[in-house]
């Protein structure tokens, strides 16, 4: 089983990332899980998102306290608590940062590390500061566990009715992706 930890803020789309892959590997055919964690939490809050994804049924329901990969989509959280608390060495993270991986507190390989500046291009095609389909498409290339194909498809599923939306998302994510 894949256990993935998507850690960003409220308003940034942590919580539909988690939707778009489990959507996404369902289509290519695994098995997938995904749900959220939060309260009272407001826009800017810290906020984690979970998704299981595996070949056979998933039965377990508890949070996800060892990730194999973690996703994380405002690295100022890096600043604030241990995000990475259970993750090992073998954990791949995958930052939204402009930063170069070596100036990231993080105490993890580094080479494990992917960063890409998902603002930006989020700024660029999207309009807006909302990040999570942008790192998706940097998560669908660093670790091959959804298609690109796959996540368009969850993408128009989880936007369908509105064109413009999903047009530009998929736009980002290709970008992302070629990134």
């Amino acid at each position: 089983m894949i256990q993935i930890r998507i850690h960003g803020r409220g308003g940034q789309g942590a919580v539909t990332a988690a939707e778009l892959i489990a959507i996404a590997a369902f289509k290519g055919g695994r098995q997938a899980q995904a749900f959220p964690s939060f309260g009272v939490e407001r826009t800017g809050a810290p906020v984690e998102s979970y998704v299981r994804l595996d070949e056979k049924p998933i039965i377990t329901r508890e949070q996800i306290y060892r990730p194999d990969i973690l996703i994380i989509q405002d690295a100022s959280l890096l600043d604030s608590f241990d995000i990475t608390k259970g993750a090992d060495k073998k954990t791949t993270v995958i930052v939204n940062t402009a930063k170069p991986k070596a100036d990231l507190k993080i105490s993890l390989p580094k080479a494990n590390v992917y960063t890409i500046d998902a603002t930006k291009i989020a700024l660029e095609i999207i309009g807006k500061n909302i990040v999570n389909t942008v790192i998706l498409g940097a998560f669908a290339k660093v670790t091959g566990l959804v298609s690109l194909e796959s996540l368009k498809s969850a993408i128009q599923e989880k936007f369908s009715g509105n064109a413009g939306i999903i047009e530009k998302n998929i736009k980002a994510i290709e970008k992302a992706y070629e990134n």
